[in-house]
């Protein structure tokens, strides 16, 4: 089974989250999304995987968010989406994907059901 999971090391839930995979035994690629953001497609494709619009993935207490007006109905998803990637900091984390499904792993043990 194939494990990637969109990690902060900054973040708690992430440490959380690849410490209860690697558990199991298994070893996950890990992008470190502040530094290799993802794609515009990539993160439509894993908001589009998780059944999730852009606004139910974003961090909205960030400053930015609020700096930027994301909270503004007439935005776009393409616009959303835009914000997140060009503000990788907004990303919902983490999100962990496997054969089983796609998800933001809070609480971290949301992982145990991908894995």
């Amino acid at each position: 089974m194939s494990i990637k999971i969109y990690y902060n090391g900054k973040c708690s839930k992430c440490r959380e989250t690849l410490a209860l995979i690697k558990e199991t035994g298994k070893t996950p690629e890990i992008v470190e999304y502040m530094k290799d953001v993802p794609s515009h497609q990539e993160l439509s494709d894993l908001l589009d995987k998780m059944g999730l619009e852009p606004r139910d993935a974003m961090r909205v207490g960030e400053d930015v968010y609020t700096e930027l007006n994301l909270d503004n109905p007439s935005l776009s998803r393409e616009q959303l989406i835009t914000a997140m990637t060009e503000n990788p900091i907004l990303i919902q984390r983490p999100i962990v994907v496997t054969d089983k499904g796609t998800a933001i792993c809070r609480p971290a043990e949301n992982v145990k059901n991908l894995i």
